[in-house]
């Protein structure tokens, strides 16, 4: 089940023009806080969906100023560090029908191409690696202004479990996981 963040997950690297600051103030590297959370959701036939987070994660990027496309993310996150309400679910999804964390203990995410949608936002695509198998990859991203000494985004996106050998359980648990990320930025 991916990671929002896999988004991851990170995406939390895009460049617009933050409200009233400016671009050009806000150009810099920049590290993901470990204060940031990286949610997922699995929705279920006829019950409630799947939900939990991923505790353990790092990431860094850059942001390029009025110029969306010098802008840049890379993230990591440990899918052992799943959290969620039931530890049955928790192992299930380190299994190896899922994450195989024995096997592959990182998911990560490169970015390729940031694209300024909005003033506050923009499309980041990437290069998602979970379970060995590597897909490009699309997250929103929308800046929310500052937060706690950092800069903070919400990211979305969606993906499919299929893509990454992740698909046990459907139809009866939906192919698609839901991420939805709120990443804070602190400048390096």
């Amino acid at each position: 089940m991916l990671l929002r963040v896999i988004h991851f997950c990170l995406l939390a690297a895009s460049p617009f023009s933050l409200h009233a600051e400016s671009l050009g103030a806000l150009e810099g590297r920049y590290k993901v806080a470990p204060s940031s959370v990286i949610h997922f959701s699995v929705a279920q036939m006829g019950g409630q969906a799947i939900e939990g987070r991923f505790k353990s994660f790092s990431g860094q990027f850059v942001l390029g100023g009025e110029d969306a496309s010098r802008s840049s993310v890379q993230f990591t996150l440990s899918p052992g560090s799943v959290e969620a309400v039931d530890p049955r679910v928790e192992e299930f999804i380190k299994s190896e029908a899922v994450f195989d964390v024995a096997t592959y203990p990182k998911v990560s995410f490169r970015s390729t191409a940031v694209k300024r949608t909005g003033d506050d936002s923009a499309v980041i695509t990437g290069r998602l690696t979970a379970k060995g198998v590597t897909r490009d990859t699309k997250f929103n991203i929308r800046y929310e202004g500052k937060s706690g000494g950092g800069l903070k985004f919400h990211v979305t996106g969606k993906m499919s479990r299929a893509l990454f050998n992740m698909e046990v359980g459907t139809p009866v648990y939906s192919n698609m996981v839901v991420l939805d990320m709120e990443l804070i930025g602190k400048r390096n």
